[in-house]
């Protein structure tokens, strides 16, 4: 069950100013709880916190830094079954998938935990002519300053935990400004923040409007803005945000080769993870699916077969695999693309109904170049099949998508996995395995309409420190 209310974190402390936010049960559509809301003035106090605090989160030492991420560790497996009930609430996402976010939370404040002593440096050989003879140089990472992050809504937690937790290894303060429509999951990651030694001012999670979210954006004090979000929106942000540097996690459009030499059965049983896994609203869910075609009706068969036999209704239910869209608006966008497409001549194959929220696990056929469902992110339980004869042209044909995330592809054939790899512009090719597959510690992120940047803890990190040099010069008289 979740919290009556629940409060907005400034300055490293609860604070219930209001009850501005209603947050719904996304699958009964009625109303769980309420959140207290941030105005533009918070934000202008959060930020000029964590500018405060710059200077003592840089001091922070390695362990005890490390020690805050452990602390984190311990609480939120001890508070394990509550994280996954609130977004199983908040994000209706069927429990299963909410057990398994709250496993990638742990794990990546657990990684971030590990990183946090790691963040080194190099000696750099200076000597390269007889002018820099007796000079060495040394490098080190330091915190780049005051970060503002903003989260979507389809991972609460873990999108959230990717920006929270490189940022305490690094000794960067934050500003976090979590989705609307699923605030809980980074509330309650306040609650646990809070409990520890962090110096005043090192984080503020603030829930609020997106009118009034400019500041996150624009404030020249903040050093870093993190985005994970909509392509529409995250290159605007961009363009809005001055000298700071810019992390884009934007959408994609995955795609998924099925070679001839590919085991269907397996291929099959992960694509259809992939495609449908938290109703599809992932940017990495498998959308276009590319089948050679000596092998594409027996694919087509089995992958019709177990697309019906998922189970669709209340996410609380363990059994349950397709749960609600995270609105009513989003699901007939999405009915609307399917329908736009059999209106130009796709096949249905199964699925294609809607009821509010709900829209079934659907497959399509001869879909067309220009379709929205083919060209933009559908984000929903819908995926496409095509057939292939020629491995390099599906390649390319993948190549001529706006987006690229990840692609994955089926085959035992070696060389065609280094040609796609060579060939895709993606910011990673899964072999054997769906797009859809991430692990928290990997480098991941996108090119083109996908965004900029990597995550990944390491990664982040990077992005979060800046290197700093310094040069010796030895004389003889030193020696």
């Amino acid at each position: 069950m979740l919290q009556t209310s629940y409060p907005y974190y400034l300055a490293n402390e609860a604070v219930f100013a209001n009850e501005d936010l209603v947050v719904n049960d996304k699958y009964s559509g009625e109303p769980a709880t309420k959140v207290a809301m941030a105005d533009a003035s918070v934000i202008d106090q959060a930020i000029a916190a964590a500018v405060t605090a710059s200077e003592p989160m840089a001091k922070m030492a390695a362990f005890e830094r490390q020690a805050v991420l452990d602390h984190c560790v311990k609480r939120f497996t001890e508070r394990f079954d509550e994280l996954a009930n609130a977004l199983c609430i908040e994000a209706g996402k069927p429990i299963k998938d909410a057990q398994g976010e709250v496993t990638r939370l742990i794990d990546t404040f657990r990684i971030a935990a590990e990183e946090s002593t790691r963040i080194g440096g190099e000696v750099i050989p200076m000597e390269i002519s007889a002018r820099a003879k007796g000079y060495t140089g040394m490098t080190k990472r330091v915190p780049i300053g005051p970060c503002s992050f903003i989260s979507p809504f389809n991972f609460p937690l873990n999108l959230a935990a990717h920006k929270v937790a490189p940022a305490i290894a690094a000794g960067c303060p934050f500003v976090l400004k979590p989705a609307s429509l699923t605030p809980i999951g980074a509330i309650i990651i306040g609650e646990v923040l809070a409990e520890t030694d962090l110096p005043k001012g090192a984080f503020s999670i603030l829930p609020c409007r997106r009118d009034g979210a400019a500041l996150f954006t624009e404030d020249d004090r903040l050093k870093l803005l993190s985005f994970t979000g909509s392509p529409d929106v995250g290159w605007a942000l961009k363009a809005k945000a001055g000298k700071k540097p810019v992390v884009l996690e934007l959408g994609g459009n995955a795609a998924c080769v099925v070679d001839q030499d590919a085991d269907i059965d397996d291929a099959v049983a992960r694509i259809v993870f992939g495609a449908f896994y938290q109703s599809g609203q992932s940017c990495i869910g498998v959308q276009r699916i590319y089948v050679h075609e000596h092998v594409y009706d027996e694919f087509k068969e089995k992958m019709v077969t177990a697309t019906k036999a998922l189970k669709m209704g209340n996410p609380k239910d363990p059994e349950t695999f397709i749960g609600p869209m995270i609105s009513v608006n989003e699901a007939i966008r999405l009915d609307t693309w399917i329908q736009e497409a059999r209106d130009a001549g796709a096949d249905l194959l199964c699925g294609g109904q809607r009821e509010g929220a709900m829209l079934e696990a659907t497959l399509l056929e001869n879909v067309s170049a220009g379709q929205n469902v083919r060209d933009e992110e559908a984000f929903g339980p819908v995926a496409m099949l095509d057939t292939f004869s020629d491995f390099n042209a599906v390649l390319d044909d993948i190549n001529k998508s706006k987006f690229g995330l990840q692609a994955g592809i089926f085959t035992r054939d070696i060389y065609k996995a280094q040609k796609a790899w060579d060939t895709l512009d993606v910011g990673g090719v899964i072999i054997g395995d769906v797009p859809s597959w991430r692990v928290d510690h990997m480098p991941y992120g996108g090119v083109k309409d996908s965004g900029l940047g990597r995550e990944g803890v390491k990664y982040a990190i990077e992005d979060m420190t800046e290197l700093r040099l310094m040069v010796i010069r030895s004389t003889e008289k030193d020696a």
